[in-house]
């Protein structure tokens, strides 16, 4: 086990990169569509920024509301219907 940057101890398996590598190369974000996770995890496993810089990087849009960051995996407008 080991600290990532000062954050959360992580198993020795899992990096911050492959994590990142994990949430957005899964069969959700591969399909252009969406994938959600925790605030907290997020900033404890890889940092908001490093996690906002990678999902611009793919070109990706993050909304955060509330607990959880909701990332569409693709760059077609986000409408706000409410």
């Amino acid at each position: 086990m080991r600290k990532a940057s000062g954050m959360a101890v992580l198993p020795d398996h899992l990096t911050p990169k492959k994590w990142l590598a994990q949430v957005f190369s899964s069969a959700e974000a591969q399909r252009g569509g969406v994938v959600k996770r925790k605030v907290r995890d997020v900033e404890r496993l890889v940092g908001r920024e490093a996690f906002l810089r990678e999902a611009s990087w793919r070109g990706f849009q993050v909304l955060q509301n509330n607990q959880h960051f909701v990332v569409f995996c693709n760059g077609l407008p986000i409408r706000h219907c409410r």
